[in-house]
Parts: C-alpha cells; structure tokens; sequence
C-alpha cells in the first residue's frame, strides 16, 4: 500500500499540482498587498478618506464594565472587508485569466505553425534521367 502511495505521489501530474498550489498561494499572497496597499488607499481617499476595512454595520455596542474595561466585545457585520476581499478576487481571477488566455494564444500559434513543405516532386527532365541511369546500370 506503501508503495502504491508513493508511486501515485511522485507522477508528474500530483508534482505539477502541488506545484501550482504553492505558487498560487503567493500569487494570492502578492496580490492580497496589492490591492490593500497599493490600489485601495488612494481609492479610499478619492472617497473622502475613508479606509474599506473600517466600513461595518454595528449589531450591538461594546459593553464596558464599571471600571471603564470592556466586558463584551462589540458584534458587527464587517462588510468593508467583505468589500476589500471582493476587491483581490476579482483582481486575482482578471489576471489568471489574463494568464490563461495568453497560455491559449501561444499554444494555438503553435498548432497553427505550418509544417514543415514537403519537397518539391521531381520535373520531368529529372525522372527521364533517373530512368536513364537505371537503364545505364543494367
């Protein structure tokens, strides 16, 4: 059983698999700071400064106790970050597919390369001397 694991673990395709796991997982990684850091501040400030994270409709207030310290954390709905990961998704599947379709365009620029011309058949004059060699050689 060992051995069939181990066989069905090192094929090519679980290898390329885990592979384009790992390496999504940054690309994810990568674009998560994108738009958190890069895309949505100035976006945030074109409205008015506001930072999408902070957005959050608020169920129940926090309950401090009588010493000022909060005894019950406040319960809301954080629809800023829901935004903000919305955000990442859309970028994240726009440039896999940007990726794909690219993959798709050199892929059918490689089926449709012309293979290689066949030689040109030979002109008459040349099959009239070959059958003249031959004959010369019997």
């Amino acid at each position: 059983m060992l051995k069939e694991f181990k066989e069905f673990a090192m094929k090519g395709n679980v290898m390329d698999m885990a592979i384009g796991i790992i390496i999504g997982g940054a690309f994810g990684k990568i674009v998560a700071s994108f738009v958190s850091d890069v895309l949505m501040p100035p976006l945030g400030l074109l409205m008015g400064g506001v930072n999408f994270t902070d957005f959050k409709f608020v169920l129940s207030e926090a309950v401090l106790g009588a010493d000022g310290v909060e005894t019950a954390a406040a319960v809301s709905i954080n629809y800023g970050n829901f935004i903000q990961v919305t955000v990442d998704f859309i970028i994240v599947a726009f440039a896999i597919f940007m990726m794909i379709k690219a993959m798709n365009a050199a892929k059918k620029k490689e089926e449709a390369a012309p293979a290689p011309a066949a030689p040109p058949a030979p002109s008459k004059e040349e099959v009239l001397l070959g059958e003249i060699r031959d004959l010369l050689k019997k």
